[in-house]
């Protein structure tokens, strides 16, 4: 198994901490809005990984968080709480707008085939986790307070902005957002808020700086490590990830286990981009599961698309490449539907079988090549030496990692045209042949055509076609 790690930005050999056990950490939803298809790309390119890793036979803890407070409008401690925005926008409570958005996010997950993390852990029931990481930090000379807010000091470690390779000398606070006055070096990140941010704020919990919410870096750091301990296996999420979140996830997490490798493999996600660039939840049309749905497609459209672009590649979306994709799904699932009508599939591979299926496995395993791997296999069903039911065979297998549900589809049932008389006269004709009667042959012929039935000599008998 072989994965692209963004630390080293080299494929490399995965090797695990434990022999054939994977901790892996996933980025979560903010749960104040839908997910969008680019987001849901995202956790598509997660669950490949996930299934190719089972495959190989190893036992994958899969953990993923669900953002519920604290994530601002902006990633740089500016702006307002996304669910309180919300709230306020729906004149729902920010509970409600966390359930109801928690709950869309998971079905989407459902109809799009994508595994159930192994732990799902929302923010507001880890706020004693965070506080205790802020205590060690704060121990460690890592933290001070202004504001009322407790922020992490970066210039308390060596190797800040190691994983995006940010120049610090180089690096300016963005000109669109305003300088926190509070801030030692502008790099600075909230680790714990008080009421000296926002007034009124909903969602608030007592903690020995005063009353406030956690900030949105330190919820991963706290949840990752209470369930994969503080050295694990693998972080996942998006590339837009990388500059800001993970690289102040990692400053804490290493400040506070005093460690330089927390995580051994970062794997990241490309953008999903459409005609105005980037897809996200304000630029052009909302693009979410169920507008697609609404459209006619089906939602494993959707993850055939997905699998069409290799997930470190940048991936643009048209309706006209999303149809390419729906035909092309179809058509497998027809073939396989086809392929049944002739048994079931085959409990061993020939040499040739095993040949097509260990290349689409090679594929896989060497960081989720999947359009070469989907390549491969419609070159196998191209191939007429190869048996049906092999080919069902390599295509179930396959399946425990594309997850397009192809083990789900029925045979193709044989359409029965023609009722029982004509069924009766149909082999009345055929007695009459065996009979050499070809004169009382001939008058059943014309009576079927009378009817709309044409008859069709085949090697295997006769049989009724409509005209």
């Amino acid at each position: 198994m072989r994965i692209y790690n963004t630390m080293t930005r080299k494929v490399e050999e995965f090797v695990p901490i434990e022999e054939k056990k994977v901790g892996m950490y996933c980025c979560g939803p903010t749960v104040y809005n839908y997910a969008h298809i680019g987001n849901l790309r995202t956790y598509i390119f997660e669950d490949l990984l996930r299934r190719t890793l089972e495959h190989e036979g190893y036992k994958v803890k899969h953990v993923m968080n669900i953002t519920d407070v604290g994530h601002l409008t902006g990633d740089g401690d500016d702006g307002e709480d996304k669910l309180e925005k919300r709230g306020r926008e729906t004149g729902k409570s920010v509970w409600e707008i966390a359930d109801f958005y928690t709950k869309a996010f998971f079905l989407d997950e459902e109809r799009l085939n994508i595994k159930r993390p192994t732990v799902v852990c929302k923010a507001t029931d880890h706020i004693k986790e965070m506080i205790a990481l802020v205590e060690t930090l704060e121990k460690k000379g890592h933290t001070y307070i202004a504001n009322g807010n407790v922020y992490f000091s970066i210039d308390t470690i060596d190797d800040y902005g190691k994983l995006a390779r940010l120049n610090l000398d180089e690096l300016k606070e963005g000109a669109r957002i305003e300088v926190d006055s509070g801030k030692k070096n502008p790099k600075d990140f909230v680790l714990w808020f008080t009421n000296s941010k926002f007034k009124n704020q909903a969602m608030v919990w007592p903690s020995p700086w005063g009353v406030g919410y956690p900030g949105w870096h330190l919820e991963c750091s706290a949840m990752s490590m209470k369930y994969l301990g503080a050295h694990f296996d693998i972080h996942c999420g998006g590339i837009d990830a990388i500059p800001v979140h993970h690289t102040n996830e990692i400053a804490q997490s290493e400040a506070a286990n005093g460690i330089k490798n927390w995580v051994n493999y970062w794997c990241h996600g490309e953008f999903l981009l459409n005609d105005s660039g980037k897809m996200s939840k304000s630029s052009g049309e909302f693009m979410t599961l169920s507008l697609l749905i609404d459209k006619g497609y089906d939602p494993l459209d959707w993850r055939y698309f997905c699998l069409t672009g290799h997930y470190r590649s940048q991936l643009r979306f048209s309706y006209e490449s999303l149809d390419s994709a729906r035909s092309a799904r179809l058509s497998l699932v027809k073939k396989v539907a086809e392929m049944l009508g002739s048994g079931k599939a085959a409990d061993t591979l020939s040499e040739k079988g095993a040949g097509y299926e260990n290349e689409f496995f090679s594929y896989m395993t060497n960081d989720l090549r999947a359009p070469q791997a989907l390549a491969s296999l419609w070159s196998m069903l191209k191939d007429s030496s190869l048996k049906d039911n092999e080919k069902v065979r390599i295509l179930y297998d396959a399946d425990e990692i594309l997850g397009l549900r192809l083990s789900e589809i029925e045979p193709l049932k044989e359409e029965k045209v023609g009722g029982e008389e004509e069924e009766k006269l149909l082999q009345e004709r055929a007695d009459a042949k065996k009979n050499k009667d070809y004169k009382r042959a001939d008058e059943i012929r014309a009576i079927l055509l009378e009817r709309g039935y044409k008859v069709v000599d085949t090697p295997k008998g006769s049989v009724l076609e409509h005209v």
